[in-house]
């Protein structure tokens, strides 16, 4: 199965045998992006056409496939920017066509969902998944494949979004995520204690607030002449997002009573994050399945994995299929 995946600002393209990735090769776009501080559209789907087609090469080249060993083509028909899921989309329906092969849509958060497969063949549902990248920051419970249900979510800026805007605001370059966690090495994560928000609802986030506590706060001290280090500023910003989405993680596994953890999404990749969902799954005695910080990202391998569970249920997506921004991962009501 060849996975494609162009949801916002980086071209993934992986093929994928039996669940093993046997090639994935990724086109990033931070640099292009870092000059405005966040994505823009036009460059990201600009930037997309420019390389979707050498990348499918490579990725076969390093497969050691040719184009008709694939049994499938899988894309990310959304949520995400819609030019630059036209860009994948169409380029895998036209691949699914010359080859005669089935076209898989994939929804870009089932990806996620699909994400620790690709190296924890022991993942199975049910199991409570976060999600937290720069568009989405939720909780989910997974009952078994293609069945799930959202237990909660954020009601403004998703973690990676508050990161970046962060970043940007304390000049250390976009994407500000992983800046925070590098520039958080040796700060003292209590110095300056930022808000957790909705602290009583068991699930739900919501960033918006402590992006603005983080600014007024620098700021004021900045006046008063007490500027902290950054190293505590940015230690104190990450600590206040990981204690908010590892403690609704584990309300939602003391809420549904699963036994297995997961995790997605490129804030996943984040060392703290990563080490605090580690010590609270061993406490409770829950296994917990985490992707390596390269299949956190957006990728194809993920896109691939997915696209052959769909592929092998007999599922199939027309060729008058659309992308969609808002491409729904849950049943209406």
């Amino acid at each position: 199965m060849l996975g494609v995946e162009t949801s916002c600002d980086e071209t993934g393209i992986s093929v994928v045998e039996g669940g093993r990735v046997r090639a994935n090769v990724l086109a990033s776009q931070a640099e292009l992006h870092a000059r405005f501080g966040g994505v823009v559209p036009e460059v990201a789907a600009r930037a997309h056409v420019e390389s979707i087609r050498h990348l499918v090469h490579a990725a076969l080249l390093q497969a050691g496939l040719q184009w008709g060993d694939l049994a499938g083509v899988a894309a990310t028909q959304g949520p995400g920017l819609v030019g630059s899921l036209a860009v994948g989309f169409s380029f895998a329906k036209a691949m699914a066509w010359a080859l005669e092969v089935p076209l898989i849509g994939i929804n870009h958060l089932e990806g996620h969902l699909f994400s620790p497969r690709l190296e924890h063949d022991a993942f199975t549902p049910p199991a409570v998944v976060v999600l937290a990248s720069g568009g989405h920051s939720q909780v989910i419970l997974v009952r078994d494949w293609g069945d799930y249900q959202l237990l909660g979510e954020t009601i403004d800026d998703a973690a990676g979004e508050a990161f970046d805007k962060v970043g940007r605001f304390l000049g250390l370059g976009y994407p500000g995520g992983p800046a925070i966690d590098r520039a958080s090495e040796g700060g003292d994560p209590a110095s300056i204690k930022f808000p957790r928000a909705l602290a009583e609802r068991r699930q739900g986030f919501s960033f918006s607030g402590l992006k603005t506590s983080v600014v007024t706060t620098v700021r004021k001290l900045d006046q008063d002449g007490h500027l902290p280090a950054l190293a505590d500023v940015a230690a104190s910003m990450q600590e206040a997002v990981v204690d908010v989405l590892v403690e609704r993680t584990f309300n939602a596994v003391e809420d549904t009573g699963a036994k297995v953890v997961a995790g997605g999404g490129g804030v996943l990749a984040n060392r703290r994050l990563r080490a605090r969902l580690t010590e609270e799954a061993a406490r409770r005695r829950l296994a917990l399945f985490l992707p390596s910080p390269g299949f956190c990202v957006d990728n194809g391998a993920m896109i691939a994995i997915a696209g052959a569970f769909r592929l092998g249920r007999g599922e199939r997506t027309d060729g008058s299929a659309e992308v969609s921004s808002v491409l729904s991962l849950f049943p209406a009501g």
